[in-house]
């Protein structure tokens, strides 16, 4: 391994560690985990989920900040440690909202197959993640019935 690669996967164990869905893991499971990830990095305005499209992965800030919009609706605005797109890793629907990066932003994406490649060694990430959803959808609910 290089020793830029080895530098942009201990920046995404770290990012990954800050975030709230995965940083109940153990550092060997985030090395693991980091080793199915991509970095990237893009500028203010950039989409980064567009509504309607088909989702092939989650994105998980490692620094910056981004929108979810649906259509003129600010539904959230997410920054370091926080994540997006889990539905994708469960099912080929179209996505549901915008993502767009408000400042510079740094992310993690993981697509579908490199996730249960992931999944299937750590079967508990499961629940991690469907607790985090099942708490989401329950925002979601609030924010709509207001």
């Amino acid at each position: 391994m290089s020793a830029s690669a080895k530098e942009e996967s201990k920046a995404i164990v770290a990012g990954l560690k800050k975030s709230a869905l995965l940083g109940g893991l153990k550092d060997r499971e985030l090395k693991r985990l980091a080793s199915f990830a991509k970095a990237r990095s893009v500028p203010t305005g950039t989409v980064l989920v567009k509504r309607g499209e088909k989702g092939i992965g989650f994105y998980v800030i490692l620094e910056g900040r981004v929108q979810v919009r649906k259509g003129s609706t600010n539904i959230a605005r997410l920054g370091p440690g926080d994540f997006f797109g889990e539905l994708a890793l469960f099912d080929d629907r179209p996505r549901s909202a915008d993502v767009v990066a408000v400042e510079p932003t740094s992310l993690v994406v993981l697509s579908r197959w490199e996730f249960w490649g992931f999944a299937q060694e750590r079967p508990e990430i499961l629940r991690a993640i469907l607790q985090a959803m099942a708490s989401r959808l329950e925002q979601t609910g609030r924010v709509s019935a207001s």
